[in-house]
């Protein structure tokens, strides 16, 4: 099993920045890929970010140029930096681990809010 805890959600103004935080523990050994997905009411969850352990990162265009993953494989970490959010970014960001490309092995974290408005 992996355990993923993320942190860092809340409330922002539209043009401002949040940092997401995911730690990861357990049996990390049996994942290749880290990254953030989102779901907002009403709508299916999407990938927002991933980073695979060889260094490839991946964004949703929806994000490109606003939003940074990046990671601090000594302390099991990834992170998520936000900037210049617009209120469609709204939703709960959830953390997800997986060894990609089978996702035999697939888990989540339990979701933090990220609310933007003014």
């Amino acid at each position: 099993q992996v355990q993923l805890v993320e942190s860092g959600g809340g409330l922002v103004q539209p043009g401002g920045s949040l940092r997401l935080s995911c730690l990861a523990s357990g049996s990390i050994f049996r994942i290749n890929v880290m990254g953030w997905y989102r779901q907002a009411p009403g709508k299916e969850r999407e990938l927002v970010a991933t980073i695979a352990n060889d260094g490839k990162i991946n964004y949703a265009d929806s994000v490109k140029g606003r939003f940074t993953i990046s990671r601090d494989n000594a302390k099991n970490m990834r992170y998520l930096q936000m900037n210049s959010l617009k209120p469609e970014d709204t939703a709960v960001y959830y953390c997800n681990a997986h060894n990609f490309p089978f996702r035999t092995y697939n888990y989540w974290g339990q979701g933090t809010q990220v609310t933007v408005s003014s």
